[in-house]
């Protein structure tokens, strides 16, 4: 019987043994290959952060204690322990446990985790809340080393020094290195530091000198006279030069090792940071081998190792037509916040390393240095998913719009993603960018028309321009070209109209109403900003009756500007409807799933607008 049969709760894992613990860790490791391979999901970074959970859970009460991963695609294994393991099978899937921490899931999920850096801060506040209301527990953010990239992390830190809250930092390191120590004589502290024995030392001394005045004056100052001392020799960490207490290195991957210093952390009472050295992708060699092949996997053979391998997307043929737009034009560079492969870049990268940014996890870094590139001279293109440039809005407008910089977005993952849910679908970009005054957005529907729209928006456009582009591959619609707007089909009773891959809803629609004797128009908006209101009225005042069909949020959508539109010019329409995601955040699954639930699939548009008539 394997040991993580017998565990299904934190309280399971702190009756192991030394022994037992390790017999779970290579369990957990086996169960998650399985598991995954069949999923698909973030592998390579739970392989790696397997004994630090195991650790934390044998240290802490998350039931109580609150721990707050940043990112969260590392939590597979705080969910195996968490009472999740039975439903494991339902990762990312429509319906059930999610890829990400969870509150509404579990109440050993503290806080909500899809994008980067903000742990700290989240942390921090919980730490506060807990101090003013007088209560004990435990706070724990569990950071990675790539989030350190974003400025979010070191506001939080700083912040953090400054008001001496008792707070855990876990650092886990699995490849980046941040601040290395020189020399032997500082390597041989740093492992000194973390031994059972030193720690123990520390907690016995520290124990005797508080139970009198004499003995906290005299580790006052011996600690004084060590800090001074460690300082000389080791030179003081970033951590420390801004209030933390800082623990490590350690070896992520020794559960003992990691027990120990875990347990001295959280008995300080100042925020601390506990720096772990993991291994991504540890104990499958596959995922050991290539780690970026394994972050984030559709599917996999356990036993090979083969990645299920999607055919073309949006993602690869945007790469292919930059590599293409560069080779012709000098003062075109590609800027990513550490997203090469995920935004199809890597070729431009091996192509144009002079011409290549990655600025790391800061899209607001990344939207300001951009415009200050076009301010330059350059023509930058900033590849980012919809969701994560939210977190450059600020900069949008102040630094790029304002001024009218020449900065294309290439906005990926545009609309619904599927099983990362609600962190991550691009649900609110359409919305937010056609708010922002001399911002043009274009809607590709097909890898033609990315390709045509991403030319036009980098050598035509003259101000802020973004393409917005969805995840995956194109649909029956397969025409190039840029438009303000493309008449598809021509009807009388009813007109739809669209933009980005919704056109391939809208076509199906318009033939299924066909066969029931309704005539329907459909027109495709190339631009969402600025909207070709001449065709769009021209065509509600022929048909007398719309559908806008859109994946994002009713609020602001565009369904909503050609409604006000229509009331201002005075063009009365017996029939206006909204097909969108509606009101509330969309859960994870497949987007089909999403889209049927949701009511934008052809089924449901069908269904809307026989009902309309029929109301008629």
């Amino acid at each position: 019987m394997k040991v993580l049969d017998r565990v299904n709760s934190p309280e399971d894992v702190k009756k192991l043994t030394p022994a037992e613990l390790n017999e779970l860790c290579a369990d957990i490791r086996g169960f998650l290959v399985e598991n995954v391979s069949k999923t698909g999901g973030h592998l390579a970074a739970n392989l790696g952060i397997v004994e630090l959970t195991v650790a934390i859970h044998s240290v802490f009460d998350t039931s109580t204690d609150r721990l707050v991963f940043d990112v969260g695609h590392q939590s597979y294994v705080h969910k195996i322990l968490t009472g999740r393991k039975g439903r494991f099978a339902t990762l990312r899937q429509y319906g059930g446990i999610a890829g990400f921490p969870k509150p509404s899931e579990s109440v050993h999920d503290a806080f909500i985790a899809g994008h980067a850096s903000n742990s700290i801060s989240a942390a921090l506040g919980m730490a506060r809340a807990r101090t003013l209301k007088g209560e004990e527990h435990s706070v724990i953010a569990l950071i990675g080393d790539g989030a350190l990239s974003g400025g979010l992390s070191y506001e939080a830190m700083s912040d953090a020094g400054d008001c001496g809250e008792r707070l855990v930092i876990i650092l886990n390191d699995n490849g980046i290195s941040i601040g290395r120590s020189v020399g032997g004589v500082s390597r041989h502290l740093a492992s000194f530091r973390v031994k059972p024995g030193y720690l123990g030392f520390k907690r016995w001394y520290r124990n005797i000198t508080k139970k009198s005045r004499f003995g906290r004056k005299l580790y006052a100052f011996t600690h004084k006279i060590k800090t001074r001392l460690k300082n000389a020799i080791l030179h003081c960490s970033i951590f420390e030069d801004m209030g933390l207490q800082y623990l490590g290195p350690v070896d992520g991957h020794d559960v003992d090792k990691l027990i120990d210093i875990l347990s001295w952390a959280k008995e300080q009472e100042r925020p601390t940071i506990v720096h772990v050295k993991t291994k991504k992708g540890k104990g499958y060699e596959p995922s050991e081998r290539d780690p970026d092949a394994f972050h984030g996997v559709s599917g996999f053979d356990p036993e090979t190792g083969e990645v299920n391998v999607g055919g073309e997307s949006f993602s690869s043929v945007f790469g292919r037509k930059m590599v293409e737009l560069a080779a012709k034009n000098d003062s075109v560079i590609a800027v990513t916040a550490a997203m090469t492969s995920g935004t199809g870049l890597a070729d431009f990268a091996k192509r144009f390393p002079d011409r290549f940014i990655d600025v790391g996890i800061a899209e607001g870094h990344a939207v300001t240095m951009s415009a200050g590139a076009a301010k330059g001279g350059l023509v930058p293109v900033f590849a980012v998913y919809s969701t994560f440039l939210q977190r450059g809005y600020d900069m949008l407008i102040h630094d790029a719009a304002i001024s009218g910089e020449h900065v294309v977005f290439a906005v990926d993952r545009a609309g619904l993603v599927g099983a990362d849910g609600e962190t991550h679908h691009g649900v609110f970009d359409a919305a937010y960018l056609t708010g922002i005054p001399g911002m043009s957005v274009l809607c590709p529907a097909s890898f033609r028309e990315l390709e045509d729209m991403l030319e036009f928006a980098v050598e035509r456009v003259k101000g802020p321009v973004a393409v917005r582009y969805p995840r995956g591959g194109e649909g029956i619609y397969k025409d190039g070209g840029v438009k303000p707007s493309k008449l598809l089909r021509e009807g009388s009773d009813f007109t739809i109209i669209t933009y980005g891959v919704s056109v391939n809803t809208a076509i199906e629609t318009a033939a299924e109403l066909d066969k029931r004797g309704v005539s329907v128009e459909v027109l495709k908006l190339d631009f969402i900003s600025p909207i070709d209101m001449k065709s769009v009225l021209a065509s509600a005042e022929k048909t007398g009756r719309v559908l806008v069909l859109e994946e994002i949020m009713d609020k602001g959508c565009i369904g909503e500007r050609i409604a006000a539109e229509l009331a201002q010019s005075g063009t009365a329409v017996k029939s206006f409807l909204l097909k969108n995601l509606g009101d509330g955040f969309v859960a994870h699954g497949s987007t089909e799933l999403l889209r049927k639930e949701r009511g934008i699939d052809a089924q449901g548009v069908v269904e809307a607008v026989i009902g309309e008539l029929g109301h008629e």
